[in-house]
This record gives structure tokens, sequence and C-alpha cells, in this order.
């Protein structure tokens, strides 16, 4: 990606600000001289940031204001180590509501719309932004947060909402309730405005022909804001991302070095305008590449791809790499295979065995799926898998993101 004039002097502006004060980034940068910054590749030659980096400076080590400007904490939703505490200044509440404002716009949402959001409420960025956003804009919230699917669906019908915001695993959930139920003719749904978790295209497909509607994905991490930092368009080709509000690089996972556009690597974003808790190269751990070219909507925000990935996705076993989106992959070319899964790996009698639960459509014959994922598998992904075939709605749903990898070797 190369980096725009404008771009370029928002980070010079937030540089100097960081290093003239003594918070993290003020010690972090120490020894660097800004004005020696004149171009992108200098930029480049700067420190990352990583996740570690915001556990350490647990509560409120990230915070680059005074207390009296602060309006809100949020925290990231990972449920192992040190929480991340990111502070909000009253700007930068309102730049996510605007960024977010822009998500609901570009997926073609307008004020007549009802939003019905079920993602959660509290420390989590996600259902108060999916609200920001909607309020920035005009449209009616329906803020249900998650769970109780009685009462989602009631109000679903009651209040004939239109647009649902979900994650890929919940959303599902609810397709599949409205089915059983017999109530796709009371849905008045249009469009889905997924996030929070990567998901396959065979999950997609199901998720929209079953509720009925367009799907878009939606991105962010409560480290940059929250959801709302890009989204796709209605030609489904990637993500619009804000570049106003952040800027992105793509580089190797392992070198560090960036990566040219069109090849996947880890997505790395820097903060322009963000006041409470900037953050400067911050490394996602998202897999992605830049989409170079325009975009057929004619936006003039450049693209990522949906995300692929994580680099902390990944399990080895036998030698071999195995990353979640290379199963949900293949599982897209398996007739008969559902898009849930499971795979675990165990540790039994000196070796690694790994079993992988696939649900499958009513009426195949379980014994020829068996015979066919394992086949795929050994294909796709290289080693040997143990399948075992399950009926639709047998494996766990869950209301947040779902846990689809299970390491039971440590």
């Amino acid at each position: 990606m190369k980096m725009t004039e404008t771009q370029f002097d928002l980070i010079k502006k937030q540089l100097k600000r960081l290093t003239s004060r003594d918070c993290f980034y003020g010690r972090k940068l120490e020894g660097i001289n800004v004005d020696d910054i004149q171009s992108q590749e200098d930029f480049e030659k700067l420190p990352f940031t990583w996740k570690g980096d915001l556990r350490e400076a647990y509560p409120l080590g990230l915070q680059a204001v005074p207390d009296e400007e602060i309006v809100r904490i949020h925290s990231s939703s990972g449920t192992t180590g040190t929480p991340v505490i990111i502070p909000y200044t009253k700007q930068d509440v309102d730049d996510w509501a605007e960024m977010f404002a822009r998500c609901y716009a570009m997926a073609g949402i307008t004020r007549t719309d009802r939003i019905h959001i079920t993602p959660g409420y509290g420390l989590w960025t996600a259902g108060i932004g999916f609200q920001l956003g909607c309020e920035r804009l005009g449209a009616m919230a329906i803020p249900m947060g998650p769970g109780n699917t009685d009462k989602q669906l009631r109000m679903m019908v009651d209040m004939q909402s239109t647009v649902l915001c979900a994650t890929s695993s919940y959303a599902l959930l609810l397709a599949e309730e409205i089915a059983k139920r017999g109530i796709r003719d009371q849905i008045k749904l249009t469009k889905g405005v997924i996030g929070s978790e990567r998901w396959g295209e065979k999950m997609r497909k199901r998720i929209a022909d079953e509720l009925g509607v367009q799907l878009f994905d939606i991105y962010g991490l409560t480290e940059v804001y929250g959801p709302g930092i890009g989204i796709s368009c209605e030609h489904e080709c990637g993500m619009h991302m804000w570049d106003d509000f952040v800027y992105f690089e793509v580089v190797d996972p392992k070198t560090g070095e960036p990566k040219p556009d069109g090849e996947v690597g880890e997505l790395v974003i820097t903060t322009l305008r963000k006041q409470g808790a900037p953050l400067i190269r911050y490394r996602t751990h998202d897999l992605t590449r830049v989409i170079p070219g325009e975009c057929p909507c004619g936006s003039k925000y450049p693209r990522i791809d949906t995300i692929l990935g994580r680099t902390d996705d990944m399990v080895k076993v036998k030698g071999v790499n195995i990353f979640p989106s290379q199963i949900e992959e293949m599982l897209t070319l398996v007739d008969g295979a559902s898009s849930e899964y499971q795979f675990m790996i165990d540790h039994l009698y000196g070796k690694d065995i790994c079993t992988l639960f696939v649900e499958v459509e009513n009426g195949t014959d379980k014994s020829v799926m068996e015979q066919k994922i394992g086949t795929a598998f050994k294909a796709k992904i290289g080693i040997t898998v143990i399948v075992k075939p399950v009926a639709i709605g047998e494996l766990p749903r869950s209301e947040k993101k779902s846990t689809r990898v299970f390491d039971n070797r440590y």
C-alpha cells in the first residue's frame, strides 16, 4: 500500500505528540528522532507493537491523554491472559460512530431500516459499536444483545427488523431456528452485517439462503476502535477500509517485511487520529491481502480481502501447518458436507491423532461421506484424519465466537 501525503502528515503529527510526553509510545520510541522520518520507508523501520505490549501496559498504561479527557474504556474479548484495556476520548467515540455509520451506508442501510443488534454489550466493543453507528446513521436500533433466542425471534417478527447484526455463529443459529419454527414468511430481514470471526463460503451461503438476506463482512478489533473500520460492499469483493482514520500494511508474518499488493500476509494497523490509546504499527495477527485496483462499486477507499485466518490460529500436526481456513475451503469442495465442523487433536500412544467431526446433509450416506471427506482432507492439507460425520445441528452452536479447533495435546 502506498502511503498518501495526508496519511504521512497525520502519522508525523501523531508521532510528535506521543514522543513529547510520558506515555507508552513516549517510552517505546525513546531515542527516535521523528524529524528523521521523511518517507514511508522510514516509517516502516519503526518497531511493531504487539498484543504482549498492550497486556504489559495493563490497566491504563496505553492512555496518552489526561484522565479528564477519557470518557469510556473497552476491553478485548479474549478469555485468556491479562486483558487489554483501551481508553477512549469523546473524539475517539465520535470518530468510531462516523466510521460505523459509513459501514451501514456502504451496505445500503438507511434511516428507514430497523437494525437488530445481537452482539454483546459491556466491556466488549461489539454491541455498543453497532448501536453507536446505527444512532449516527439515524436508523432504529433494536439493542437485543446475545441469547434468549425465543425473545430474539419474537422481537424480530414484532418489530419487523430489516437488518441483522451478529457473529456468523449466532446468525446461523437464528437461521436454523427460523427454519425449524416455520416463521420465515414473518421475517422481514433484507441484510446481515456479520463480524467478529472468520467464516467460510459454505456457511455464508447457508445463512444468506436461509434468512433471505445479502450479507456484509464488517471488520475491526477492540485495540483499533472496535468493529466498523472496514466493511464489504454489495459486490462482495473484499472489505473497504476507512484509510482516513487508519493506515494499514500487510507484512510477512515471519520477517515483518512488506508484502506486495495482492500477496497474503499479516495485517498491521496504525491509527491516524486516535487520542486515548493510539497505536503505531500494531500487528493484528489477521491474515489478508491488499486487493489492488478499483472496486466495481466506485468507492475510493482501498480494500483488503476478507480475513483468511490468523497467524495464532495455526496448529502444527506431523510437521504440517494447519489453518481453520484450509479446513473450511476443503469442505466447500465436498458435496453433502455442511460448513460446521470441529477438529480435535489428541496425543495418544506416542503419536498425534486428528479427528474431524463434520455435519452432513440429511439423507447422505455417512460411510460414503467419511471416505469423501477423508480423501479431500488428505489431498488438500496433507495428513490423514479420522472423519466422524454427524447430523445437521448436532455440533454446538454459539451466541459468540465458535471454537472449531481443539488442541488437546498440552
